[in-house]
């Protein structure tokens, strides 16, 4: 995967498309925040977009259901999920378990590795200052995915892929106030360290930036009461109807 690599564009295109090819289309979309959580993807559309049959969407549709990203109604058709605060805490969990994992089996990186991770930033950072917020979005969670390839662990970039997209989809439904620029500055500390040969410290600021991002969502948690108003609560009298007594 190359470090600088962009959203694909919807269509004309000369690859041969199959179900997987639409299905990593809607994963990168999401993750250039050009797809809301609850937006609805019609088949006949994306049939038409493609250039294919709605059988072959409905297979990609079917696999990105099976990857926790879209979710069938009944006579409504298929939308992108929306994550419950439980499901993005979840995925952020998942994502500092990995990313650490990563990091904390890392070497002294070669100066490949590094070059690589620099220029993707060095794209973040022209995407930042242009008006491109898609490709912003997509670069700045791409580093995640770039950084588990260039690191060699090949088999961890889908699976990297699929949780920062989920946290993607939780970052917009909650509206996340974490701002492009400050991202940008927390990958470049990561890599910075990576090149000293610290990853001890890479680590330690890897697992602060997904905090930082989980942080920034405006979740709202309602206070559980104590177990003494729990208690009242529970023992009040149930407000019946009132009736009218039998004449």
């Amino acid at each position: 995967m190359a470090a600088s690599s962009s959203p694909s564009p919807s269509s004309s295109s000369s690859e041969a498309v199959s179900p997987t090819t639409i299905a990593e289309r809607v994963v990168e979309a999401i993750l250039a925040q050009k797809l809301a959580p609850g937006e609805r993807l019609g088949e006949q559309q994306l049939a038409e977009n493609f250039g294919v049959s709605r059988t072959m969407v409905r297979e990609a549709l079917m696999q990105l259901q099976a990857r926790g990203f879209v979710a069938v109604q009944s006579r409504r058709g298929w939308f992108v999920v929306e994550p419950s605060v439980d499901e993005a805490r979840d995925a952020f969990s998942a994502r500092r378990i990995v990313e650490a994992g990563i990091l904390a089996e890392a070497g002294r990186p070669l100066s490949k590795v590094i070059r690589k991770l620099r220029e993707h930033i060095a794209d973040e950072k022209r995407a930042i200052a242009g008006a491109d917020a898609a490709t912003r979005a997509f670069l700045l969670a791409d580093f995640h995915v770039c950084l588990a390839d260039q690191m060699g662990h090949r088999l961890l970039v889908d699976v990297l892929r699929d949780l920062t997209a989920r946290t993607t989809l939780a970052a917009t439904l909650y509206q996340s106030t974490h701002e492009a620029s400050v991202s940008c500055a927390e990958h470049a500390a990561i890599v910075a360290a990576l090149e000293a040969g610290d990853t001890k410290k890479a680590r330690e600021l890897m697992l602060a930036h997904i905090g930082n991002v989980e942080q920034a969502l405006e979740v709202e948690v309602p206070e559980r009461p104590g177990n003494d108003e729990r208690l009242r609560a529970t023992l009040a009298p149930i407000a019946l109807p009132s009736r009218q007594a039998e004449r």
